[in-house]
């Protein structure tokens, strides 16, 4: 079983590795945090291999284990104090993309994971309560509520 695990979780790494990028870089905003979180997922997955039950998906399991890093890093974060953030150029979309980046920043963890998972990334409402670990209801509440606020932002 053990073996057949290790093989699985590579097999899930070779699958998912862009796409937990692409959802680490969403939540945190900066490449290198996102691949050091990514592979922080896979290692927290790696040493707890042998308490994964199978009640969920391997892959579900490693995507619950990077957003908690995500989320983790982002507390880290909300504790330091916060560096001037500049953005050069002018283009409108260029603005548009900052403003939306930073009004993302605004959401509250949960909300900003779900929003994320689902309106940038595609996974279904059923994907994201097993990674977040709640209801599909709330699924659709958090991410109402991340665009309501999104809106009011923009």
């Amino acid at each position: 079983m053990f073996g057949g695990a290790r093989a699985s979780l590579e097999d899930v790494f070779a699958a998912h590795c862009a796409r937990m990028k692409s959802v680490a870089f969403n939540m945190l905003a900066s490449e290198a945090d996102a691949e050091d979180a990514v592979q922080e997922a896979f290692l927290k997955a790696h040493r707890s291999l042998a308490s994964f039950r199978g009640g969920a998906a391997l892959h579900t399991w490693i995507y619950r284990a990077l957003i908690n890093t995500c989320l983790d890093e982002g507390r880290r974060r909300a504790r330091r104090p916060a560096a001037e953030f500049v953005e050069t150029g002018t283009d409108a979309r260029q603005d548009l993309r900052v403003e939306l980046r930073r009004a993302i920043g605004t959401l509250d963890g949960r909300s900003r994971a779900v929003f994320l998972l689902s309106a940038v990334e595609g996974f279904s409402h059923a994907e994201i309560a097993a990674m977040l670990e709640i209801t599909e209801t709330n699924s659709r509440t958090l991410l109402l509520e991340a665009r309501r606020r999104l809106q009011e932002l923009l």
